[in-house]
């Protein structure tokens, strides 16, 4: 399946952005237009992942394989040659771990952006609560600041409600709708944040690297430690939460541009 894409840089090393969940392949615009003033060398690829933003809706019984597959699948239609170095920030990174394990040819390395290799408890998803509320919401509203007053009146913030906004369209009878389907949306975290992805580590010839945010909890103390044990180097922002690239961008960018 192939899914909505741009691209930034004109480098000639592969370089795949994959968003977390509800988010689209804008979230990550900043960080790649920063990434590719600092290192000219890369050509990235931003999508939206099956199920969010303009791509295709998940099929029945979608998994993160079935994911990664179209991943992979829209890289080549998009030009994108050689082995891909994958750089996924939550839901984004268990996908990258998914695409390494599925077709290992195709994947140089995979970064994590503040996202374990293990199952996620349901207590920790942050992502869960806010599909909660997401799916407590009408289909539909008048315009854009009315489905705000809804979310934010129903215990969203108002930048994440924001957030969530940027995925609202135009209907044809004049008012806003979601773009995407909340249902089955939730039936996919709800399987996908089960699986065990620790075998992309610990395969042959892996090249994982992660980086969390101290003030999130993703990625525990015991992960850090079995991760580096397995030779995936895991750092930490301290001021920062789980979305890395917004709280601790330039940080996060030396830490990027500073692999070997």
């Amino acid at each position: 399946m192939i899914l909505e894409s741009f691209q930034v840089g004109e480098g000639q090393r592969p370089t795949v952005l994959l968003h977390g969940f509800l988010g689209t392949g804008r979230n990550l615009r900043s960080l790649a237009t920063a990434w590719s003033e600092a290192d000219k060398n890369r050509r990235f690829l931003l999508l939206d992942m099956t199920g969010h933003g303009a791509s295709p809706r998940l099929p029945p019984g979608a998994t993160l394989a079935t994911v990664a597959g179209d991943v992979l699948e829209t890289a080549r239609a998009a030009g994108l040659q050689g082995p891909l170095d994958l750089v996924g920030h939550s839901l984004g990174g268990r996908v990258s771990l998914a695409a390494s394990l599925r077709s290992p040819a195709d994947v140089a390395s995979v970064t994590l952006l503040d996202i374990t290799p293990s199952p996620i408890p349901t207590q920790l998803s942050e992502s869960g609560k806010v599909l909660e509320i997401l799916r407590a919401a009408p289909p539909s509203a008048p315009d854009r600041r009315t489905m705000r007053t809804e979310l934010t009146g129903r215990g969203l913030s108002g930048p994440l409600s924001d957030w969530l906004l940027m995925n609202l369209e135009p209907a044809p009878d004049g008012t806003v709708r979601w773009r995407f389907d909340r249902e089955s949306l939730a039936e996919f975290h709800g399987r996908v944040n089960g699986e065990d992805l620790w075998a992309a580590l610990t395969r042959p010839g892996a090249k994982v690297r992660c980086i969390r945010g101290g003030r999130a909890h993703y990625v525990s103390d015991a992960d850090l430690a079995r991760m580096e044990s397995l030779g995936c180097p895991v750092a930490t922002l301290p001021d920062a939460g789980h979305f890395v690239h917004v709280d601790a961008p330039e940080a996060l960018l030396r830490w990027l541009t500073s692999e070997p």
